[in-house]
């Protein structure tokens, strides 16, 4: 039996990274329902450290917060999004574990989400 599609998926170009080292990241959107904004939120477990947001789609944003919302009608037709993140978190131990969530949210409900995992190493 075939996998099915996910509905939405986040994907990242790195499984590890030093603290400031930027963090390339992709959410791809094939949600067939109408929604209202998607959701992007990064965590750093065991930290309140966070992920601040620097390219969305080729532009440069400064976005400093663990959540970046973005509205159906910001994103057009667009199915693609791309994103640049970078964090300063240095680990308390060898590594800190992180993860970047996105979610599809319809009338104040998250209908569909995914999530991507990462570390962050001592440089």
């Amino acid at each position: 039996m075939a996998e099915r599609q996910k509905q939405i998926s986040v994907s990242l170009d790195k499984s590890s990274i030093v603290s400031g080292q930027e963090l390339h990241g992709k959410v791809n959107i094939s949600y067939p329902g109408r929604f209202d904004s998607l959701v992007i939120n990064s965590q750093i477990e065991n930290s309140s450290d966070v992920f601040s947001y620097t390219n969305l789609n080729g532009k440069k944003i400064n976005h400093p917060y663990a959540r970046l919302s973005i509205f159906k009608t910001e994103l057009g037709d667009r199915r693609v999004i791309n994103f640049t993140a970078v964090s300063r978190h240095v680990p308390v131990a060898e590594y800190s574990n992180a993860k970047f969530r996105v979610s599809i949210i319809q009338e104040h409900k998250e209908v569909v989400d995914d999530v991507a995992h990462l570390r962050i190493v001592k440089s």
